[in-house]
């Protein structure tokens, strides 16, 4: 298994709505495409990832440090004991030489990296995303509630203070 290419783009949110601290409408996000060599019914496996709003995007790092440090890596330095994906590996060879630590934006394009390398390994494995986290750093055994984060305090145009509340 080998990445072939990285596609990196950056897409407008375009969102109206605003928080206490940032507006929307003018904040971007970094989307990813990892191609692999390993083909399905004709087509290459494709991991996706993006970062989500109250981050611009952090593409520079991601095509001038993170992914080409990525695809000129050789193929064994990306896989696990058994020949698959890993994810832990490949952050390996993405923070070479990156100084530790969460650093701001680099978090930002890690994580982007991050998510496309995890929806990559998954598809390879042929099972679903959440089967893939649960066999590989739980026990095996989704639960099945999950924990959500529901975010609060967007003002949207033309909402009131009780619309907020509500």
């Amino acid at each position: 298994m080998k990445i072939v290419s990285a596609h990196v783009g950056t897409i407008p949110i375009s969102s109206p709505i605003r928080n206490a601290y940032i507006d929307f409408s003018s904040m971007d996000c970094s989307i990813l495409a990892l191609v692999s060599d390993v083909i399905v019914d004709g087509k290459p496996l494709v991991g996706y990832g993006f970062n989500s709003n109250g981050r611009y995007n952090a593409s520079a790092i991601l095509e001038q440090r993170l992914l080409p440090r990525l695809l000129a890596a050789p193929e064994a330095e990306l896989l696990d004991g058994d020949g698959a994906l890993s994810p832990e590996r490949a952050w390996e060879v993405m923070m070479h030489n990156e100084k530790p630590g969460g650093h701001g934006e680099r978090s930002v394009a890690v994580g982007v990296a991050d998510m496309a390398l995890h929806d990559l390994a998954a598809k390879i494995a042929g099972v679903p995303l959440y089967r893939w986290i649960s066999d590989h750093y739980g026990d095996g055994s989704p639960d099945a509630d999950v924990f959500v984060y529901a975010a609060g305090g967007y003002y949207a145009p033309g909402k009131t203070l009780t619309d907020l509340q509500d």
